[in-house]
């Protein structure tokens, strides 16, 4: 509740966010658990990238063009053998 005298010192303005504070503090990132998380994350695309690799060279194609497609989508995984 706001005061007479804070009123007046905001001239008379009963704009809501001028008298509640509405601001949360955010909990603290531990950045070491960030960077874990992040590593594990990033191994586990690896092996699924590494797995999907596996998978498409197993595919075949019935034409030319259709041949050409997967090579280049194979090589745009970039993923070692």
């Amino acid at each position: 509740m706001a005061s007479f005298e804070e009123i007046v010192e905001n001239d008379f303005n009963l704009n809501i966010p001028r008298y509640v504070d509405t601001f949360e503090e955010e909990e603290p990132i531990n950045l070491t658990e960030l960077s874990n998380s992040m590593r594990a994350t990033n191994k586990a695309i690896e092996q699924a990238e590494t797995e999907l690799y596996g998978l498409m060279k197993e595919l075949t194609a019935n034409n030319d063009d259709t041949a050409q497609q997967l090579a280049d989508l194979m090589s745009l995984l970039q993923v070692g053998e």
